[in-house]
C-alpha cells in the first residue's frame, strides 16, 4: 500500500507540473513557437544544411521564410541519405542513428524519417506522458494506473543499414522504452517485436485475453481486427465482459467517425475515446477536452508550425504563414520544422483550426488525398462527416471505403465512384447513394454546384464490397498493421481499380 501511495503521489505531482506547462504555452503560443524556432536554428547553424541556408544570419521569421525553402520528402531525401550513411552534422548536430521507415499511402517508395535523441525524448515520449496526464487531469477518478494498457503497433523489427538502424516507428519507440513502462503495457515486448502480422495477432491474443486491460492505444481499424478476433477466441459476448475495467481508447492514425458505432457495439459498455495526432515525423496534437472531436496543438514538443492555405496549395503556391495568422475553419497544409532535423517540411496532412485561443485543430485530410477532378475540392473531412450522417440516418455501419473520380468522356459526364465495405448493410444501396450524395451537397458548396442539375457531375456510383475486401487488398500489398491505412480518397484511379477487380473475382 505504501508503494502504491508513493507511486500515485509522484504521478499526481508530474501531472500538475505538466498541466501548468501546457497552460503556459496555451497562454503564450506565439512566444513559445518563436523561442523554439530560434533555439533550433542556433542549435543547427553549424550543420551542412544550416550553413547552406545561413541559419546564423536569420534574425526574425521573415528571414526564415525567405532563406529556408519549403520541401517535401523528395527534396530533402539527398540530405537524409547522407545522414543514413553515417555522415555527421548534415541537418542536425551529430550522428543520427535511427530512422523511421514509412512508405505512406501515396508512394510505394520507402521514406526514412530521422529520429534524433531530442525528437524521441522531447516529442514522442513526452507526448505519451502528456496523453495520460491530460486524461487523468480530466478524469481524476480514473483507475488507469491500476490496469494494463493494450498497445497495438506495426512491425517492430529493426534493421541495420550503413551505420544506422531503421524500422517502423513502433520498433524505435519500443526499442528505447524504459523498463518501467513495459510493466504497465501488454502484450510483452517479445510479442510486440514480432514482425509477421498473422503470427503476431495470434500471439497478442494469447497474452492479452488473460490480462486486466484498462486502456487501449492504437489505430482504430487494426484495433478493431484485434478485438474481433479476441472475442472469437474467448467466446465472450463483448470486450466489456472480457475486460470490465476498460475505460478509455486512445486512438489516432485515421478518422474515428466510421468506427464509432462498431466500437460501441463490440465493447458493450460506455468508455471514453481520446484522439491523438502522431506520425513518424512527430507527435502533433492531443484531445484535451472531454467528449470532444478537437485536438490541442502541442506547441512545446520541438516542432515549429507553419501553414499553407489549401486554395493556394491547389494553385501551386508554396507560401506558408505562422500560427499567429491562421483563420478558423479554413483548410491548411501543414509545414513543420522539428527537433528531428526536418526544416520547413510538408508532412502531407491538412488541418482546420476550430479554435485559436487556444489553438485546437481537426485533421481534414491529406494534400494528396482529395478529389478535385472537376473543381469540387472534396476533402476527407467532408466525406467522413457525410458518412456519419448517412450511418445515423439509415442505421448502417462502414468498416472501410475508398473513392475516386470517373473522368469525363465524349458521351458521359464525370462522377465519383465509391467502394464501401459495410459491417451493417443498408436495406437499399440506391437509398444509401441518394442520402450520401445529399449529405455531401450540404457540406461542400463546390460539390453541390458541380452536382446542380447534373451539369458537371452526375450521381455517384456506389459499390458494396465483399467481406474482408480491404483487408485482403492491404495484405496483398504487405501493409497490415501499424500506421498503414487505406487511402480514402484519390484524385486518380490508382487504388480503386485494383479494389474493383478484387471485388469482382
Amino acid at each position: 500500500m505504501a508503494t502504491k501511495a508513493l507511486f500515485n503521489s509522484v504521478v499526481n505531482w508530474f501531472i500538475l507540473q505538466r498541466i501548468d506547462q501546457i497552460e503556459h504555452f496555451k497562454k503564450y503560443p506565439t512566444e513559445t513557437q518563436e523561442g523554439l524556432l530560434f533555439s533550433q536554428l542556433f542549435h543547427a547553424e553549424e550543420t551542412e544544411y544550416g550553413q547552406k541556408y545561413g541559419f546564423s544570419s536569420i534574425s526574425n521569421y521573415k528571414d526564415f521564410q525567405k532563406k529556408v525553402p519549403i520541401v517535401c520528402y523528395e527534396d530533402f531525401e539527398p540530405y537524409i541519405e547522407k545522414a543514413r550513411q553515417g555522415k555527421k552534422d548534415v541537418f542536425w548536430p551529430g550522428l543520427i542513428r535511427q530512422f523511421a521507415k514509412s512508405s505512406g499511402t501515396t508512394n510505394a517508395k520507402s521514406k526514412y524519417i530521422p529520429i534524433t535523441d531530442e525528437s524521441l525524448e522531447d516529442c514522442h515520449y513526452k507526448a505519451g506522458k502528456d496523453m495520460v496526464a491530460i486524461y487523468v487531469n480530466n478524469h481524476p477518478e480514473s483507475e488507469l494506473f491500476q490496469h494494463k494498457n493494450l498497445r497495438l503497433g506495426g512491425s517492430a523489427e529493426m534493421y541495420q543499414d550503413f551505420n544506422t538502424k531503421f524500422g517502423d516507428l513502433s520498433a524505435i519507440l519500443i526499442d528505447n522504452l524504459p523498463f518501467w513502462v513495459e510493466i504497465i503495457n501488454t502484450p510483452s515486448k517479445k510479442t510486440s517485436l514480432m514482425s509477421e502480422w498473422e503470427t503476431k495477432m495470434k500471439a497478442i491474443i494469447g497474452e492479452v485475453k488473460y490480462e486486466d486491460v484498462g486502456s487501449l492505444t492504437g489505430v482504430p481499424s487494426w484495433m478493431m481486427v484485434l478485438l474481433q478476433r479476441t472475442l472469437h477466441e474467448t467466446g465472450k459476448e463483448s470486450i466489456g465482459e472480457l475486460w470490465p475495467n476498460l475505460e478509455v481508447f486512445f486512438h489516432g492514425g485515421i478518422s474515428f467517425k466510421p468506427y464509432k458505432n462498431q466500437y460501441k457495439d463490440i465493447i458493450g459498455k460506455k468508455i471514453r475515446y481520446y484522439e491523438i495526432y502522431n506520425a513518424s515525423e512527430g507527435f502533433f496534437a492531443i484531445q484535451d477536452q472531454k467528449d470532444s472531436d478537437e485536438m490541442l496543438l502541442m506547441l512545446d514538443y520541438g516542432i515549429f508550425y507553419e501553414f499553407i492555405p489549401m486554395d493556394q496549395y491547389y494553385a501551386g503556391v508554396r507560401e506558408a504563414i505562422p500560427i499567429s495568422e491562421v483563420e478558423l475553419n479554413k483548410n491548411y497544409a501543414v509545414v513543420i520544422t522539428t527537433n528531428g532535423g526536418l526544416w520547413r517540411y510538408l508532412i502531407g496532412d491538412t488541418v482546420k483550426f476550430t479554435s485559436i485561443a487556444p489553438y485546437r485543430i481537426k485533421i481534414s485530410g491529406r494534400t494528396k488525398h482529395y478529389i478535385n477532378a472537376f473543381g469540387e475540392e472534396l476533402m476527407i473531412d467532408n466525406v467522413e462527416t457525410a458518412l456519419k450522417m448517412v450511418c445515423e440516418q439509415l442505421d448502417v455501419s462502414i468498416s472501410d471505403y475508398t473513392g475516386a473520380p470517373v473522368f469525363m468522356t465524349n458521351n458521359n459526364k464525370g462522377c465519383h465512384e465509391w467502394i464501401f465495405e459495410f459491417t451493417k448493410k443498408p436495406n437499399c444501396i440506391d437509398e444509401f447513394t441518394e442520402v450520401f450524395d445529399k449529405s455531401l451537397k450540404s457540406l461542400n458548396s463546390d460539390y453541390e454546384a458541380k452536382r446542380y442539375n447534373d451539369i458537371t457531375l452526375r450521381k455517384p456510383i456506389v459499390h458494396s464490397a465483399k467481406s474482408n475486401l480491404f483487408y485482403e487488398w492491404m495484405a496483398s500489398r504487405g501493409k497490415l498493421g501499424g500506421q498503414n491505412k487505406v487511402p480514402r480518397l484519390s484524385n486518380d484511379r490508382e487504388y480503386i481499380e485494383p479494389l474493383l477487380k478484387l471485388n469482382n473475382n
